[in-house]
């Protein structure tokens, strides 16, 4: 990497000062992440993170730990992935080139030796052939036949070389692709799996005719929390909801926290009364869980959630499902949280009720 001139040094030492100062403004943790997010706003590297920030900074006027772990799994982590990726790729093609070169020496070998046999079964046919022209042309074909096979052994091995080495590059990119899908906060999915398999669920839901519900819970009071007892802890809830949520739900199933502390259950194949005993049953849990601080031991209380159900309709779209799963959540805030309300139920009436 070329050495920064003098004017590039003092515009990153300016970018990192600014960078500083906004962290301490907008309440982010003085981390690695919450660093590389705000140089990458100040040097507007990065377009779209620039509009995020902005909204977020707008909309809750802080930029908290769990937003910058957002932020820069979106944003900026999403690179080294890419990256990653793309080196692991480069290494199939490198393989499967060298593969190919191998046997295009192959072939020109298997070529060559179906020539020499011909000329040899032409010699051997012809009127003058005697013994000891016999032997030469024996000689000749036990020659060229074990230069055939070591050629043979030597493809052999290098293709069994080959196809370990793309193997551990296929096991590379799937693991890239694992992380590329998965919260690094509570190691379930994040935001872009959850909306690859919305999207594919709502796909099969409509051609299949099969039902399909998807509930979003969000954490009550999760600010508030948070600015009580701190970023760590607050950390420990959304990691306690995710645990709660697993075991909850059937092993395959699509869990995924998309926002700061809403998270989602895809449930394919699943009626409305199901899809309301499952919510119920992460709505409880979560509920009956006491939460511990782990540096002191000290009961902190529970916590609750708020939870939205819808059911898919035919003609929705990921997009208009969640937007009816996360209209029932709000509704169920503001009937008093800790609930659990569904699309069957018009929201005048549960507003009613609040």
């Amino acid at each position: 990497m070329p050495d920064l001139s003098s004017a590039e040094l003092d515009r990153s030492f300016l970018f990192g000062q600014r960078a500083m100062e906004l962290m301490k403004a907008y309440r982010s943790p003085a981390t690695p992440r919450g660093y590389a997010v705000w140089y990458t706003y100040v040097a507007g590297l990065n377009a779209q993170l620039n509009e995020a920030i902005k909204r977020i900074t707008a909309e809750q006027g802080a930029l908290t730990d769990n937003s910058v772990d957002l932020l820069f799994e979106t944003y900026i982590d999403g690179r080294r992935l890419s990256t990653e990726t793309e080196r692991a790729s480069a290494g199939v093609l490198t393989e499967i080139e060298q593969i190919m070169e191998m046997l295009d020496a192959a072939l020109g070998s298997t070529a060559r030796y179906g020539a020499s046999l011909q000329a040899f079964s032409q010699d051997l046919a012809g009127p003058a052939v005697n013994r000891a022209r016999v032997r030469e042309i024996v000689s000749s074909l036990v020659v060229t036949t074990r230069d055939v096979a070591a050629n043979n052994r030597t493809l052999e091995a290098r293709m069994r070389e080959s196809r370990n080495e793309i193997e551990t590059l296929r096991e590379t990119l799937e693991a890239v692709r694992v992380e590329s899908l998965t919260d690094p906060l509570t190691g379930i999915g994040n935001r872009k799996h959850f909306e690859e398999m919305l999207r594919k669920a709502v796909d099969h839901a409509a051609v299949q005719g099969q039902p399909l519900c998807l509930v979003v819970l969000d954490i009550d009071h999760f600010k508030r929390f948070n600015d009580l007892y701190g970023h760590l802890t607050g950390d420990q809830v959304l990691r306690l909801v995710a645990m709660t949520m697993r075991e909850c739900v059937e092993p395959r199933t699509t869990i995924a926290r998309f926002g700061g502390e809403e998270f989602g259950i895809i449930l394919p194949d699943c009626g409305r009364d199901e899809a309301r005993e499952v919510s119920e049953k992460v709505r409880t849990s979560v509920m009956g869980r006491e939460l511990v601080k782990r540096s002191t031991g000290e009961s902190l209380g529970r916590i609750t959630v708020s939870i939205g159900l819808a059911t898919y309709r035919r003609g929705d779209t990921a997009v208009s499902l969640l937007e009816r799963s996360d209209h029932c959540m709000f509704t169920a805030k503001r009937a008093g949280r800790n609930q659990v309300v569904d699309d069957s139920v018009p929201a005048e009436m549960v507003n009613d009720v609040a």
